[in-house]
């Protein structure tokens, strides 16, 4: 019996108290396909969820929800809303802006320590750093996501904290996995720094002060999206694995049969 899979609606929903959702479907493959809508999407963490975002959420029918948040993030934020009848799956990836004293800077530092920690590019290589490092130390990781999707794992859900980094990063290998183009991989990444999308910077109270513009300059590299942390990605894989097909091949060790699977179950 063929599965019915519930399609998301064609208009993005107003999810109050979660950020940077969105259905990746309809992105463009090279073979002349595309991601079909309603089964893979994208977001920020669900611990804020209204009891209307949880709602919209069940009626998406998702199958499993990917958590790629650590202790030290749901200890933070809390832990996701639970929606019924779905598999919550947490695999914690590497935190692009990794250490508890380091977020303990980000959060409470001044003008002055925040310019010896984050100024001169610093807070940009560090992110750029962080892809690479996701890309050589997560293959098992990642490999573990995408041969669940092959699988029985959609619809899914992938997120972290922002929905940003970890679940970009997840989502644009799941795309290249799929065969997706280059340039839209790139393109749906960086939606993530549409204003209604973006993550609320949070600086504590004592904070020295406060979120001034100065102070948000130098936070800014550590919460936007920016094309040259992705594109590390990719150039840490052309570097590692030669080619994007040995990197699915030998470094997240999916077969032909496997990624036929995938292509046929997430493509139209």
């Amino acid at each position: 019996m063929t599965q019915q899979i519930p399609q998301a609606p064609a208009t993005e929903p107003e999810l109050t108290g979660v950020r940077n959702f969105r259905d990746v479907g309809g992105l463009p493959a090279v073979d002349g396909r595309r991601v079909r809508t309603g089964l893979l999407f994208r977001s920020g963490h669900l611990a804020q969820a209204t009891e209307t975002d949880a709602e919209y959420l069940a009626s998406l029918g998702l199958h499993t929800i990917f958590d790629f948040r650590n202790n030290a993030d749901t200890s933070l934020e809390g832990a996701d809303v639970a929606l019924p009848g779905v598999l919550n799956i947490n695999i914690p990836l590497s935190d692009p802006a990794e250490g508890k004293q380091f977020w303990g800077m980000v959060r409470t530092g001044n003008l002055d320590q925040l310019t010896e920690l984050l100024g001169d590019g610093k807070a940009a290589a560090r992110m750029s750093s962080s892809y690479r490092i996701m890309i050589e130390e997560r293959t098992a990781e990642h490999s573990r996501v995408i041969h669940a999707l092959a699988e029985d794992s959609v619809p899914a859900l992938m997120h972290c904290a922002a929905g940003k980094d970890r679940a970009g990063l997840t989502i644009a290998l799941t795309l290249l996995a799929l065969g997706v183009e280059r340039e839209a991989i790139v393109a749906d990444y960086l939606e993530s720094n549409a204003p209604h999308r973006r993550y609320r910077v949070q600086r504590k109270p004592e904070a020295d002060g406060g979120p001034s513009a100065e102070v948000m300059a130098l936070l800014s590299p550590l919460f936007e999206a920016r094309a040259e942390y992705l594109l590390t990605a990719f150039e840490a894989i052309e570097e590692l694995w030669g080619t994007v097909d040995r990197y699915l091949a030998e470094g997240l060790g999916l077969s032909p049969e496997t990624l036929d699977r995938l292509r046929d179950r997430l493509l139209v």
